[in-house]
């Protein structure tokens, strides 16, 4: 639960910065924060906050202690309309006792290293912001706690949702740097500001399909979609596609084509079955995919997906996977933030497998199965990725499974020209040749319209021993059935 009250200080101090509070009882890290507010907004000392009733560190739902809400002029100057300007306390560490974030030193990242904003356009005759932001920022953060995995600057989030449950267009999230807020140097760390850009359902696709950063400046050129500032506005009811249709194709559409898609996997509802022999006994992979004890990706295989992940962002340089005996390596790669823990870890590391036990195996056959959303990705895995010589994995939302698709150009896949099909426990890898991607791209030209087609959906090229399925959701939500 969550309450609306004036800011500018927590309840625990006596007052906040400026308020005669002796700056010791003031959390360090949340003092750091709110000078940079202050910096903005010297007018407004106390804004309205929604704040944590029970804090996440006493076991409440909402990692965020509070989230500050501004009022911004704008800048007629610039175009940018009034708004209101939304920011969160608690994704850094505020407190620098371990109650929430291990304290790690003063250079790196204050716990996650971030705090969300968001810049909500203000309506005619509103005197107060509107508090559903403050909701849907404790999602995301929720979502950086379970996962521990950080969000970084051209990142997207796919949300299938009006953002504020209305009937509205902008149902999709891009993120990028706070065009006003600059990072803080706490005494925990440094914490950057991320601001949340609500998109439309066909900006998000073209996110997907060419790269985050290239829609973001785009959206800056359309004042009425965001402008220099990236104003969400949830009265928005075209795309920047339909108001000006020549963006697509000169920019989006070139983009992909010269620097393919930045995308390089995604979580999903997807599995994989060897149709090589029928299964007989637990070293078979169909086990990995359909039973009541799924086999679970090594420590070592999921630290590999992990670095396939990251690494797969790199543009200029040719794409590795990284090797299976690869070690966490800290700081930033490529763009991405690593996780505090594998993104890709068991939830039981008891049932994890020796690495060394597990063979790598080469299959004649292989079946993939694919939810409506996932399957519609394969295009732009096939041609954002694979024909710019690069890598794509799914990994399993439902268990441990994990399908890579890797092009001739990628070194260090277990996967072969010679044998393109190759397990390692449950990840499976397919190596596509330029050719093959081309005629696959013919071939599913009806998943870039997935709305014209019923399921279940069956494609097959039997010389390549090769079958793509497209499921509904519940054989991935009960796979035994």
């Amino acid at each position: 639960m969550e309450g609306v009250r004036p800011g500018g200080a927590p309840p625990a101090a006596a007052g906040g910065p400026g308020s005669g509070s002796v700056p010791s009882l003031f959390p360090p890290g949340l003092h750091g924060i709110y000078g940079e507010c202050r910096r903005l907004y010297p007018d407004q000392p106390n804004p309205l906050q929604v704040t944590a009733i029970l804090k996440y560190w006493l076991g409440g739902p909402d990692p965020l202690d509070y989230v500050s809400m501004y009022r911004n002029l704008g800048n007629p100057a610039l175009n940018v309309p009034e708004h209101w300007h939304y920011v969160s306390f608690g994704l850094s560490d505020l407190y620098g006792d371990n109650r929430v974030h291990e304290f790690t030193g003063t250079d790196g990242p204050s716990g996650f290293g971030f705090e969300l904003t968001f810049r909500l356009k203000r309506e005619t005759g509103e005197s107060a912001p509107p508090t559903w932001p403050a909701e849907l920022m404790q999602g995301l953060a929720r979502y950086v706690f379970q996962s521990e995995n950080t969000f970084c600057s051209g990142d997207h989030v796919s949300w299938h949702s009006p953002l504020d449950n209305s009937e509205s267009r902008i149902q999709h999230m891009l993120l990028t740097e706070d065009p006003q807020m600059q990072p803080v140097q706490t005494p925990f760390g440094v914490v950057t500001f991320l601001q949340i850009v609500g998109v439309c359902t066909e900006e998000l696709h073209a996110a997907q399909q060419w790269n985050g950063q290239g829609i973001l400046e785009l959206l800056r050129t359309v004042p009425v979609a965001g402008g220099p500032w990236l104003i969400t506005d949830m009265r928005r009811g075209e795309t920047i596609f339909e108001i000006d249709p020549h963006l697509q194709q000169e920019r989006v559409d070139k983009g992909i084509e010269t620097d393919g898609s930045n995308l390089s996997g995604v979580s999903a509802k997807c599995a994989w079955d060897d149709l090589s022999r029928p299964p007989e006994d637990d070293e078979d992979s169909r086990s990995i995919c359909i039973g009541s004890q799924p086999r679970r990706l090594s420590g070592k295989d999921t630290e590999q997906i992990r670095e396939t992940l990251r690494r797969g962002l790199e543009i200029n340089s040719k794409p590795v996977l990284p090797p299976i005996n690869a070690q966490r390596q800290n700081g930033l790669n490529h763009d991405r933030a690593p996780s505090r823990k594998d993104s890709l870890e068991s939830e039981s590391s008891a049932a994890i497998i020796p690495h060394e036990l597990i063979r790598t195996r080469q299959l004649e056959s292989v079946h993939l199965k694919f939810n409506q959303e996932s399957g519609a990705l394969i295009p732009l895995c096939l041609r954002g990725r694979l024909l710019h010589g690069r890598h794509f994995t799914y990994k399993s939302i439902t268990g441990d499974t994990a399908i890579t698709f890797v092009s001739t150009g990628v070194e260090g896949a277990f996967a072969t020209e010679e044998h393109p099909y190759a397990a390692h426990g449950p990840w499976l890898q397919i190596l596509l040749t330029e050719e093959f991607v081309e005629r696959m791209l013919e071939d599913l030209e009806d998943l870039n319209s997935p709305e014209e087609f019923k399921l279940p959906k069956e494609y097959s090229w039997p010389e390549k021993k090769l079958k793509v399925s497209i499921l509904p959701d519940a054989v991935f939500d009960n796979p035994l059935h």
